[in-house]
């Protein structure tokens, strides 16, 4: 499993803070911070978000982790060479679904600062656009694209947030 050969990784960088597990009906999270950032939404905003994404029962790690870490991730799973802002390994397709999803914590406050949207929302984008990835849903071409971006739009605005993709328009 992709997080676990990361938890390796990353021994030795950052203390490993574990935040407890939380489970519904519908979803078993567990949130691992192998970062030193205070600057993280709590698990409930990550339950709320992927209760307003997961159609479905699923068991979602969320690894918030460095530079490093997303890097090494990136290079390994992806064969690029740089770190991103979030990575999804689905690790089962049938449900329940399972997977982990890395989000790193340095790229997406620079993603924030740079679009000028508030950090939060950053993060409920993400989060909602791995867990749809995790059922399935992509963006290689165009039409999977639209509809993703069209979904994660109808799903953050419930949430109470504006689009993601008109702030990159108006100022990115």
């Amino acid at each position: 499993m992709p997080m676990k050969a990361a938890k390796a990784a990353s021994r030795g960088r950052a203390s490993l803070k574990r935040r407890k597990s939380a489970a519904s009906s519908a979803q078993r999270l567990t949130i691992q911070n192998a970062t030193r950032s205070s600057r993280v939404p709590p698990a409930a905003h990550f339950r709320k978000w992927i209760h307003a994404t997961l159609r479905g029962r699923a068991t979602v790690t969320i690894r918030l982790v460095g530079l490093a870490e997303a890097r090494e991730l990136n290079r390994a799973y992806r064969r690029k060479d740089y770190a991103t802002n979030v990575l999804t390994f689905v690790l089962r397709d049938t449900r329940p679904l399972e997977g982990d999803i890395a989000l790193c914590v340095p790229v997406i406050a620079q993603e924030a600062r740079s679009q000028r949207k508030p950090l939060e929302a950053h993060y409920a984008h993400l989060t909602v656009h791995a867990i749809l990835h995790l059922q399935g849903y992509e963006h290689d071409r165009d039409g999977d694209a639209r509809r993703m971006e069209s979904l994660e739009k109808r799903i953050l605005k419930k949430l109470g947030y504006t689009d993601p993709y008109a702030a990159i328009d108006e100022h990115g």
